[in-house]
């Protein structure tokens, strides 16, 4: 898709202006050449001289180059879409940590709220996990500076730094009223993306594979991970997309295709983009076992993508919650500075031609709540007896 790379699905309305909005006031497209130039220099020297004039009069020093980030922020968070961002190079560096999977940080994958960070899932072993943090938590503050509407992007980017240095973070229990202080020290972290076991439930074997990301490469992760729990004799499947706030929007389309042979798993429709639609890939490897999908509040974007198309085609039964609902697609184009406009640009619709609308999400099948205090999963053992009664 040349420069530009869909990397994730987001929640509200993209509006673009002229070339991506990088400029001030106006739309000045439409003007004659002569006047157009002219607008942007007018522009540019308009901009040059409120920055010269704080750096030479304003009470406190002020360098340069953060007034130039901060102006492009700006024209991004006029849009008031927070899922529309500029990403200076060093966020786009931690950006790109995170869609790879390997990070250094303390181990959790997290959502944006309004109060900074909604905690969706913590890994064993790591920092997090040792801290007390678990899912549901909110981080609201990273040492001692609030992440209320700061993008996710750059809240995450201020948890993660070099392993073996501390971060200090302010966490807010469900229920609780004031956050507690804890001091964590951060580590290299290898996103477990794909997890497969099998448990035994009314005499059968079935599988449970946990997906928690779509991040580069994670089909074939799941792939493997499937091949491994129907070797060990699992005839049925449930996939665990719960907390999984999606990713790559090929990845989902890849992810599909493991249990669909054929045919639409999604399509996107924009102001400027003509309907697309994605087809499943073929090889589809699960395409006759019996599947549930579970999902909760945390499962968004490519994770409803992947669940919507699995229940349209009548593939699977979903189970869980309602999904968080993030109905439009973002794509990241790269900028001459090194760094990123990440950029809301059309909806996505599912098979059967419905489109998550903000906050909607998907509907389960079968509802299943899990407490996430309590020490046991409520949820997954629903999701099992679904899958079984498909067997007989």
């Amino acid at each position: 898709m040349s420069p530009v790379r869909t990397i994730s699905i987001a929640l509200s309305c993209a509006l673009a202006a002229g070339a991506l909005g990088l400029w001030f006031g106006g739309h000045p497209e439409h003007l004659p050449k002569p006047l157009r130039n002219a607008f942007v220099d007018d522009d540019r020297a308009l901009r040059a001289e409120v920055i010269h004039s704080i750096e030479s009069n304003y009470l406190h020093k002020v360098s340069g180059a953060k007034l130039k980030e901060a102006s492009l922020k700006g024209i991004v968070q006029s849009l008031h879409d927070r899922f529309s961002h500029y990403l200076s190079p060093k966020e786009a560096t931690l950006l790109e940590q995170r869609i790879s999977g390997q990070f250094e940080g303390v181990g959790m994958t997290v959502d944006q709220d309004k109060r900074g960070l909604r905690v969706q899932n913590v890994f064993d072993g790591t920092p997090a996990k040792k801290a007390g943090i678990t899912e549901g938590d909110v981080i609201t503050a990273v040492n001692g500076k609030s992440i209320a509407g700061v993008s996710s992007e750059v809240a995450t980017g201020r948890i993660k730094g070099p392993s073996g240095t501390k971060v200090r973070l302010q966490v807010l229990e469900p229920g609780r009223k004031s956050p507690r202080s804890v001091t964590v020290t951060r580590k290299a972290i290898e996103v477990p993306v794909a997890r497969g076991r099998v448990v035994r439930r009314g005499g059968r074997k079935l599988g449970v594979v946990q997906l928690v990301s779509f991040s580069s490469g994670a089909h074939g992760l799941l792939r493997k991970e499937i091949d491994k729990v129907r070797r060990k004799g699992a005839d049925a499947l449930v996939l665990d997309l719960r907390g999984n706030g999606g990713g790559l929007l090929e990845e989902a389309v890849l992810v599909s295709s493991i249990f669909v042979e054929d045919g639409k798993v999604v399509s996107v429709r924009g102001r400027t983009r003509p309907e697309h639609s994605e087809s499943a890939q073929g090889n589809a490897i699960a395409r006759n076992l019996p599947l549930v999908v579970l999902v909760d509040r945390g499962s968004a974007s490519a994770s409803e993508i992947v669940t919507g198309a699995l229940r349209d085609r009548g593939r699977a039964t979903v189970v869980g919650t309602r999904t968080f609902g993030k109905g439009l697609v973002q794509e990241v184009e790269n900028l001459s500075n090194g760094g990123e406009l990440k950029l809301t640009t059309a909806h996505y619709y599912l098979p059967g031609g419905e489109t998550i609308a903000t906050g909607k999400g998907i509907k389960p099948q079968v509802r299943a709540e899990d407490n996430p205090k309590t020490g046991r999963d409520e949820a997954l053992p629903v999701a099992l007896d679904t899958v079984a009664r498909k067997l007989g």
